[in-house]
């Protein structure tokens, strides 16, 4: 019975093993290793963006990623064998005969039938059988579709923000492009540093300056780290800098009580006044986001902001303060995934290009678009306009981080009808990592196309062009409620299709006073301006006023840095 036994648990191991090979389990994942949700992405990537799975663009509809950047697709599994799928959840029955074998000789009880108890048994097995295999669908099935009412070709249209399975994705490849590949020493490093919160966290990212170079660093601070990784050390090349986190939790008070009962000396003195007051002013003021700054964790100085998962996916999937959504994206280390958030993501992404479209000529470049995208978070933040942060900032991320920024927007840019890159250098495999090409792209301007457009912008952010429109087009307020309400997203039956009607093609077609840029222009810096002016006033609380101050010091730094720069550089033009 003891050889049964370890029989039975070396196949349920090996099974487990296996379907985490093949499905992202988190639980799986933290069973049997190191790896974190999201690294079965990186499993699947070369150490470049031949990150040679279909990813986004076998989901889109066009062509995969290996038709456009002319990769070998190759995939990593563990060598484990698949387990019959026929007699998973099935407990082995001991026969008569096995009984006999092991010694339990002897007539029956008195009236025992030993062949119906056989056949009794035979029946039983079968039925268990199939009700494990109703219960329990392949994993083949589930990646296909399990529970999820996702589709290829309604996942924009119709997000599902309630799945909680990465099989409930449309595909299993679905959004790949956002986990950029960074050195896996350092990648580990990171990790570590999550592995020493015992609170969950659901999803986290790093990003910043500290994780991807903005350029040489002139002012090394070799002691700001007390005693880092040798891999941060070496990563951020004697110019030590603070590593920014967010992380996405499921409950916020929670969290805080026992973050706050681990990491006390994280808070100001707000925590003093328990998890209830913390996670308050986190989720009642500013962008939902509670920061807390210059803390030192494994050795290394960190800043990291605590957000509830549902406003991480609201922001992202409806830009109603752009806080997060606009650091999302830029290049981050995702090092936690979640399959609500990575969905939401992508709905954030695509719309970044289409907004950035919308402010772009017919004929543009890739340092044009990926500056535009860039910048959408920083319109408007009251530290660009009185001076408190480097105003060469967009300009440094992009051309620093160039080929990121390629892996992040490629596999989109190439799944949308009306832009297209057009530029010779694009047939070559090596142009997607390499930093001096400057490839040149073309959108359609037909006011039907650009419609759609605006009609598919993110919902926050288009009510709010909407109501732009309607002060300028002097639309009466009847006829815009009724106008709004067929433009709900909220379409349960979905019949209707995200299309642009007559509205939107006369904004798509407005030229008075700057035209549909300007507009688009200042709802960004309406939606950037008040949560990112509310939130630097909570970091005053929640940080505690002396990190405050030396956090505004040093932005005020970089701001003269780069002023300097600034002027030396049009003097010698």
């Amino acid at each position: 019975m003891t050889q049964e036994l370890q029989q039975d648990n070396l196949y349920h191991v090996s099974h487990n093993i296996w379907a985490w090979g093949h499905t992202p389990s988190k639980h799986n994942a933290v069973a049997f290793g190191s790896l974190d949700d999201g690294e079965f992405c990186e499993t699947t990537c070369a150490t470049s963006l031949r990150m040679t799975l279909r990813a986004v663009p076998s989901i889109l509809g066009k062509r995969s990623l290996q038709d456009v950047y002319g990769a070998t697709c190759r995939r990593a599994f563990l060598s484990f064998p698949r387990p019959p799928r026929a007699g998973y959840g099935v407990r082995p029955y001991a026969t008569i005969e096995e009984s006999s074998r092991r010694g339990d000789q002897g007539p029956p009880p008195p009236g025992f039938d030993v062949s119906k108890a056989r056949s009794h048994l035979s029946a039983d097995a079968t039925s268990r059988r199939e009700s494990s295999e109703q219960k329990t669908p392949s994993l083949e099935t589930s990646t296909r579709s399990d529970s999820s009412t996702l589709t290829p070709d309604d996942w924009e249209e119709n997000p599902d923000l309630s799945i909680s399975k990465f099989s409930e994705l449309p595909s299993k490849d679905f959004g790949v492009n956002q986990h950029i590949v960074i050195n896996e020493e350092f990648k580990e490093a990171l990790r570590q540093i999550l592995w020493k919160f015992r609170a969950p966290i659901r999803y986290a990212f790093a990003y910043g300056s500290g994780v991807f170079p903005q350029g040489p660093s002139k002012t090394p601070s070799s002691a700001l780290h007390p005693s880092p990784p040798d891999a941060i050390v070496k990563v951020q090349d004697g110019g030590q800098k603070m590593i920014d986190f967010i992380f996405g939790v499921s409950y916020t008070q929670h969290w805080h009580s026992i973050n706050l009962q681990e990491h006390r000396d994280h808070y100001s003195a707000v925590g003093s006044l328990g998890s209830y007051a913390v996670s308050t002013i986190q989720d009642s003021f500013g962008a939902g986001v509670y920061f807390n700054p210059y803390v030192t964790v494994n050795g290394t100085l960190i800043k990291y902001g605590v957000v509830n998962l549902d406003t991480l996916c609201k922001d992202l999937s409806e830009w109603n303060t752009l806080y997060l959504a606009g650091r999302l994206q830029k290049p981050v280390k995702i090092l936690r995934d979640n399959p609500a958030v990575r969905l939401a993501n992508q709905v954030n992404l695509i719309a970044a290009v289409r907004t950035a479209l919308l402010l772009l000529p017919p004929d543009f470049n890739e340092l044009e678009l990926y500056s535009t995208i860039a910048g959408i978070s920083y319109t408007g933040d009251p530290r660009m306009t009185i001076g408190g942060d480097d105003p060469r900032k967009v300009m440094n991320i992009v051309q620093n981080q160039l080929p990121n920024f390629r892996r992040l927007y490629a596999p989109l840019i190439d799944n949308l009808p009306n832009i297209s890159f057009n530029d010779a250098v694009c047939s070559t495999r090596s142009w997607i990592d390499d930093p001096s090409v400057n490839a040149k792209l073309s959108q359609n301007m037909d006011p039907v196309t650009r419609g759609h457009m605006v009609r598919r912008l993110p919902k926050a952010f288009r009510q709010k062009l909407y109501f732009e429109y309607q002060a300028k087009f002097h639309i009466p307020r009847g006829e815009f409620n009724q106008m709004l309400e067929q433009t709900k997203d909220e379409d349960p039956d979905r019949i209707r299709k995200r299309e642009g009607g007559a509205f939107e093609q006369r904004i798509a077609t407005d030229t008075e006073g700057g035209g549909l840029r300007e507009e688009v222009r200042q709802v960004i810096e309406k939606t950037v301006r008040w949560p990112s002016f509310s939130q630097s006033v909570k970091s005053v609380i929640t940080a505690g006023v002396a990190r405050s101050w030396r956090y505004a010091m040093e932005k005020r730094q970089k701001a003269k840095a780069g002023q300097a720069a600034q002027r030396d550089q049009k003097e010698n033009q």
